[in-house]
This record gives C-alpha cells, sequence and structure tokens, in this order.
C-alpha cells in the first residue's frame, strides 16, 4: 500500500482494520441488489472517488486493481457512502457485466445458507 492523496477529512472518519482496510459493499445503484464486497485502503478510496472506476486492494496479491480492467466487468461508481460507524464503504455503482470472479451476476447468489421466509 502506498501514500494516498485522500482528503484527510475524509481519512480522519475512517476506522479501519489493523492492515488499514475498510469493507467496500459495492451495489448496483438502480436496483439495489447486492454485487460483491471488496476491501479499499485510502489510497483505494482516492482512487474510486477521483476516476470514477472501483478500486480495490487484493489481500491475496497485495495490489491494487480496479473492476474491470481485466475482465471487462465495469463497475461505473454513482456515489459512496460512508457508514455510520465510519468502518463500511458503501459503492453505488453501475455494473457492467458480471460481478463475481465466478462469472455470476453478484457474488450472493449461489450459496443460500437459509430460504427466504414463507418458502
Amino acid at each position: 500500500m502506498s501514500a494516498t492523496s485522500l482528503d484527510p477529512a475524509i481519512a480522519a472518519r475512517l476506522k479501519r482494520t489493523s492492515d488499514g482496510l475498510v469493507p467496500a459493499v459495492a451495489q448496483q445503484y438502480d436496483t439495489g441488489e447486492v454485487l460483491m464486497l471488496g476491501w479499499m485502503d485510502d489510497e483505494a478510496l482516492h482512487r474510486t472517488l477521483t476516476t470514477g472506476r472501483c478500486t480495490y486492494w487484493s489481500r491475496s496479491r497485495s495490489e491494487y486493481w480496479v473492476k474491470g480492467d481485466t475482465s471487462g466487468h465495469v463497475q461505473h461508481v454513482k456515489s459512496v457512502a460512508l457508514d455510520c460507524d465510519g468502518d463500511t464503504v458503501l459503492v453505488k455503482v453501475d455494473q457492467v457485466g458480471a460481478a463475481c470472479h465466478t462469472g455470476d451476476r453478484t457474488c450472493f447468489d449461489s450459496d443460500l445458507l437459509l430460504p427466504a421466509p414463507g418458502q
């Protein structure tokens, strides 16, 4: 992870994990569909806010990645919000193609642990 240009007022509000990250939930802006969870440090958040494309920190590869750069499944940022505790970011996006690395639309549609109420 590198030095950042994130607005100090925003940086001061973040409550990061011990490794300097905050979870970032990506949600389809017009339907509310939860697409995926990624991780951002200050620089990834800065890049997301300034480029209009979601940038995440890969914990397994220890590098930044921009959603869609290799797959073409781009996330165009519509809005970014910090939750009330400052420990989670909600990024509302316009998702192009699949959000999940498996090719599914979302990361949350193939492993249902409990059926929906009434089913």
